[in-house]
């Protein structure tokens, strides 16, 4: 399962806002909903995210497997 806890963490440890994100860097308030609910999202905008951020993927993205059934 993907999840995008850290990435929050991220945002915190930086003292960054979704409202910076979204005045400041265009991120779409759509995107951040898709980030809060574990949706997926494209690796060209977990890249601008690395960018924006200046962090690596591991700052906002977390592997862990499903569990078998």
């Amino acid at each position: 399962m993907i999840s995008y806890e850290p990435f929050y963490e991220t945002l915190k440890a930086k003292n960054i806002s979704t409202y910076k994100l979204i005045n400041n860097y265009n991120i779409s308030r759509s995107l951040l909903d898709r980030l809060k609910h574990n949706k997926p999202i494209s690796t060209v905008t977990l890249n601008d995210l690395c960018n924006i951020l200046k962090c690596s993927i591991t700052d906002i993205i977390l592997y862990t497997p499903d569990e078998e059934t």
